[in-house]
């Protein structure tokens, strides 16, 4: 089915701009109508515009009556942002079905959104990253995305290492939430991190050392709030180098130590992240989490 799309800049500015051009061509290509934002490419220092211009953008998304308002990239710039969010013009837009989609740090505003509203935004792609690449775009991110526009997504799946293979089928039920760590980590104490008890969250991050990983989740862990969640899942931590200092110290290391600090399972392998095969995963949806020996699966459908 084919949709309008608003393309907007929240965050960072956008550096190459050839491969958000690519990505707009390439939605085009698919049969969507896009816009993309006058602001898109803006640039302040760091920033796509300066804060009353990013703020600009997002308001404009909310009012474009697009079917999806999707990020150019991520970067940072949008936990400075939240209070002058309008979250009800946000919500209104939500309702009239607009899915606002983005990762990274896009999780700033999926979290406040949820936190503010209890309205659900999608996890997903970028249009530079991931549309945008040079070669082809990830099948399987493709496709996930087509699902979230036509609305025909019901779930998403994959496989666990074997040594994560449970003998007795595994089930859940809960709000998703969470996404990039250290942005999620970056809300902690603040009126824009959601208080979901009984929820089921996912995390990822990128450029992150295993160590760096393990104080992010120990600061999570020390709010209580992962100790009230049915379910973790991990999804892929890449792009960090170890160093000899770390004498064997590792992501399973961090994995092993988080299982020890909470009841709830913790799940690994989640194809989502800063990663080419990323899955469209709808944060502050009602979900099921289902795990039969190494096939782990989130269900939605007509849960949301």
């Amino acid at each position: 089915m084919n949709q309008r799309i608003y393309v907007f800049s929240p965050s960072s500015a956008v550096r190459d701009k050839a491969a958000v051009r690519r990505g707009v061509a390439r939605l085009k290509a698919l049969g969507h109508e896009v816009e993309l934002d006058p602001d898109a490419f803006t640039t302040h220092m760091r920033f796509a515009g300066d804060d009353a211009t990013r703020l600009a953008a997002i308001s404009r998304a909310a009012k474009s009556g697009a079917a999806i308002a999707i990020i150019t990239r991520g970067g940072y710039g949008l936990t400075r942002l939240l209070p002058a969010i309008d979250y009800k013009a946000v919500a209104k837009a939500i309702d009239r079905g607009t899915k606002f989609v983005g990762l990274s740090d896009f999780t700033a505003f999926q979290n406040a959104v949820l936190a503010t509203t209890g309205r659900a935004t999608w996890a997903g792609p970028a249009v530079g990253e991931d549309f945008g690449v040079e070669g082809e775009p990830d099948d399987i991110m493709q496709a996930c995305f087509e699902e979230l526009a036509d609305g025909t997504g019901e779930g998403a799946g994959w496989q666990l290492p074997k040594a994560e293979a449970v003998a007795k089928p595994m089930h859940a039920e809960g709000i998703l939430w969470g996404g990039n760590l250290a942005v999620l980590t970056a809300l902690a104490g603040t009126p824009w991190m959601p208080r979901v008890a009984g929820g089921i969250v996912f995390l990822e991050d990128v450029h992150e050392h295993p160590y760096r990983i393990e104080r992010m989740l120990t600061q999570l862990l020390y709010t209580g709030l992962l100790a009230k969640q049915k379910a973790i899942v991990l999804g892929r931590f890449t792009n960090y180098k170890a160093v000899p200092n770390d004498k064997g110290f590792k992501l399973q290391t961090v994995v092993d130590w988080l299982r020890s600090k909470v009841k709830a399972p913790v799940f690994t392998g989640l194809p989502f992240g800063h990663v080419p095969t990323k899955v469209a995963l709808p944060v502050g949806a009602k979900v099921h989490l289902s795990v039969e020996g190494r096939d782990a699966f989130l269900i939605w459908g007509n849960r949301r």
